[in-house]
């Protein structure tokens, strides 16, 4: 369920602070006076960015996989996070919100819910749920 964005984070000398930037989604950038701040920043970029776009219905662009020693992995506020995976569970098994709330036996405005970060709230034994709906393991112990 978790999901982490690149992000190149690199010390400009010029303007000696950490600047970020997340290759995958044009426009999110951010920077710090050290390397924690300029992480902590990032995730409040990334979570905002992704918001954004959500609430936009925009396209959220998958996460490439980039590797190198200025990449680091940025993962967005737990709602967010949540909100968009089960987005994309959804959409990926071609289902719509009303099938997916009927297959959860609630009511559909409670299920589009659960796709809003600003409003994802479910309860445990709804994850538990989706995790068969979705047939995957959402909270490891």
């Amino acid at each position: 369920m978790k999901i982490s964005y690149p992000a190149i984070i690199k010390y400009s000398t010029k303007d000696k602070v950490f600047n970020v930037e997340f290759p995958d989604l044009p426009g999110c950038f951010t920077f710090g006076d050290n390397q924690n701040e300029a992480i902590l920043n990032a995730q409040e970029a990334l979570t905002g960015y992704l918001e954004s776009i959500d609430s936009r219905k925009l396209h959220i662009p998958e996460p490439s996989n980039l590797k190198g020693k200025d990449i680091k992995f940025i993962t967005p506020d737990k709602n967010v996070s949540f909100a968009i995976w089960l987005k994309k569970s959804r959409e990926k098994q071609g289902l719509s919100q009303k099938q997916i709330a009927q297959k959860l036996n609630i009511a559909y405005q409670t299920y589009q819910k659960f796709e809003d970060p600003h409003k994802s709230n479910p309860t445990l034994k709804t994850i538990i749920r989706l995790e068969e709906v979705f047939h995957e393991n959402l909270i490891s112990v």
